[in-house]
């Protein structure tokens, strides 16, 4: 039998049962459309994050009160022995590389100003927030650096809680309470969304000490260092440790660099991508066996076939590529439906919902089109052997 009769037979079984054939292809296609479309979602659940986590820049070290095993995330429990204070952040601002140093205490009161009355964070912090979580002022300044412990009572205000007491109109000037204590304007800030749940637009900026004094905090909630481009991140980690150790007496403190929390970030969400593919993976399970189960019909449906072309010379492995190949056309047709309708519709609700991240892993959807193409040629190895075994008189006697 030529190449060509038997490209022709197994396209004409294929056609000749065009609603099985479907079904089958459509087994496939849910499970690759299924494996596309959830690693898309948790792969553009990782860009996301991580793009949350870099918005301030990559060249920063966060030390924070404690030793904890935290990602040293600002509202870390404080359970060390001694604080970390002001001075703790200037004498770190001494070290080679470092380029700028912002103490932090957060917490949360009651804003009013023109008329209005709303609760908002409240962020303490010093002049350097511009450059080291890249925050651009949209009108005026940020708050000048002062000596922490004579702050004038300025005040900076997000982009949101701008809007919500002020409307269009400027409040450079305006007096403003926060949490019972009167301050005036000098700037607003750009946009700059949301992190793990915290609005940084709706937000006002004053001076540390103030906000220390405010919420009763012996500790800054944490100390982000920017340090120099190509700067070693660990051996500066190293310096500033010891830097600390020799003004504490133990290490009662966390210090994590931007690569190791990106790292671990990295790695837990890669997981998650592994997850959602797996339960993708399921539906294409269910897809070969179905392959499997049609094939073998087939195989019993066409026994007498198999006999004639037996008995007209075909040999045992062109009756078993016959069949191979009608599983694998049937797993490729199934498996690029599927590749296509997944990216649509990945496409399709990036679309419809803006606030879900979607991106096409292309890595795992080739690798899902590839599983595909194997699972049908799996699905069809028992069926084609069974086929090609077949003693020609007793296939025919069949008929």
């Amino acid at each position: 039998m030529h190449l060509r009769d038997q490209m022709h037979l197994t396209g004409s079984a294929i056609l000749a049962h065009r609603t099985r054939s479907l079904l089958t292809g459509l087994g496939i296609a849910v499970g690759i459309a299924a494996v596309v479309l959830l690693t898309a979602i948790g792969e553009g659940v990782q860009r996301f994050v991580i793009h949350e986590f870099t918005q301030f820049g990559t060249n920063l070290i966060a030390i924070s009160p404690g030793k904890t095993e935290t990602f040293g995330l600002s509202g870390a429990i404080v359970s060390n022995v001694r604080p970390l204070s002001l001075d703790d952040a200037a004498a770190l601002a001494e070290l080679p590389q470092v380029l700028a140093v912002v103490p932090f205490v957060q917490g949360n009161a009651a804003v009013e100003a023109n008329g209005r009355t709303r609760r908002a964070a409240v962020f303490g912090t010093g002049a350097q927030v511009p450059a080291v979580w890249q925050i651009k002022p949209a009108l005026g300044r940020f708050l000048p650096d002062d000596e922490p412990r004579r702050a004038r009572a300025f005040a900076v205000l997000g982009h949101k809680l701008r809007e919500e007491l002020f409307g269009s109109r400027s409040p450079l000037g305006e007096r403003i309470r926060v949490g019972g204590e009167t301050y005036r304007i000098i700037g607003t800030l750009q946009p700059k969304g949301q992190l793990l749940g915290f609005d940084l637009d709706d937000t006002v900026y004053i001076p540390i000490m103030r906000a220390m004094a405010m919420f009763d905090r012996e500790s800054l909630m944490e100390v982000d260092v920017l340090y120099r481009a190509g700067t070693d991140a660990d051996a500066l980690a190293e310096r500033i440790k010891q830097r600390l150790l020799q003004r504490h007496g133990s290490e009662d403190f966390t210090i994590v660099t931007q690569d190791q929390m990106l790292k671990v970030l990295g790695s837990v969400l890669e997981v998650l991508t592994l997850a959602v593919a797996a339960l993708g993976a399921i539906s294409l399970l269910v897809g070969g066996i179905g392959i499997l189960t049609i094939m073998t019909i087939s195989v019993n449906e066409r026994i007498a076939e198999i006999g004639l072309l037996r008995a007209l010379g075909s040999s045992r492995q062109q009756i078993l590529w016959l069949f191979l190949g009608e599983a694998l056309i049937l797993g490729a047709c199934g498996g690029l439906v599927g590749l296509l309708v997944g990216a649509g519709g990945s496409w399709l609700l990036g679309t419809l919902l803006p606030g879900l991240p979607t991106h096409v892993a292309w890595g795992y959807a080739l690798l899902a089109l590839v599983v595909a193409l194997a699972i049908g040629l799996l699905a069809g190895v028992v069926p084609a052997l069974r086929a090609a075994g077949l003693d020609p008189v007793e296939a025919l006697h069949d008929e």
